[in-house]
């Protein structure tokens, strides 16, 4: 009974050692994990900012287009009205003559 005892006692050292390893294991794992979702949080919140930046540039250049198509349709008319009037004025000029 006493070998019995003894073989078992050297099962149980066993396992607790193996145990403290994986516990030992486990916290160092933990520690990484904590840290990866530490720095992955940040990396996210980066991320949207240039999203946010991103889609901002995007509107105003946007609005900047659409300014710029609508300021060059008023200076085409403004020139057409201008060549308009420059045309008749001439005419008149002509038949004063």
């Amino acid at each position: 009974m006493k070998l019995r005892r003894a073989e078992l006692q050297a099962q149980i050292e066993s396992q607790e050692e193996e145990k403290n390893n994986l516990q030992h294991e486990i916290e160092k794992m933990s520690c990484k994990l904590t840290h990866l979702n530490d720095s992955l949080a940040k990396r996210i919140a980066v991320r949207n900012e240039y999203d946010r930046t991103i889609a901002d540039t995007e509107t105003a250049y946007m609005k900047i287009l659409e300014s710029s198509q609508l300021l060059l349709n008023m200076i085409k008319k403004e020139a057409v009205s201008l060549d308009q009037t420059l045309v008749k004025a001439k005419i008149e000029k002509q038949q004063y003559q």
